[in-house]
C-alpha cells in the first residue's frame, strides 16, 4: 500500500496562533500515525514562487492522510491557522514499485 502525504507551503502572518496551530497538528498527526519528514528548515526557490514556509507529512497510506485532514481534531486545528495564514496544501499518494 502506498503511503499518503501532506504538502504544504504556508505564509504566517501572526506566530502567536500559529505555535497554538502546530500543537494541536502534532497530536491530529500522531492520531493517523504521521511523521513530519520536512518542518520548515532551510530552502532554495530554484523555480516558481514559493510561501516561506514548508511542511512535508508522510502517513502509513494515502487513505490515512485524507482521514487526518477530514478529521474532527485536524479541522479544530486548522480554524486556528486559517486566520493567521495563507496556505497551498495537496494530499497525495506516494510512489510505489521499482524506481529508477
Amino acid at each position: 500500500m502506498a503511503k499518503g502525504y501532506w504538502i504544504a507551503q504556508v505564509d504566517v502572518s501572526d506566530p502567536g496562533p500559529y505555535k497554538e496551530y502546530s500543537a494541536a497538528l502534532d497530536r491530529s498527526v500522531a492520531a493517523y500515525g504521521g511523521r513530519f519528514v520536512v518542518r520548515g528548515g532551510r530552502f532554495e526557490a530554484v523555480e516558481g514562487r514559493p510561501r516561506s514556509r514548508h511542511v512535508v507529512i508522510e502517513f502509513p497510506s494515502y487513505r490515512e492522510a485524507l482521514e487526518c485532514w477530514n478529521s474532527p481534531e485536524y479541522r479544530a486545528a486548522q480554524a486556528i491557522r486559517a486566520p493567521v495564514t495563507v496556505a497551498d496544501v495537496v494530499v497525495i499518494e506516494g510512489c510505489e514499485g521499482p524506481q529508477p
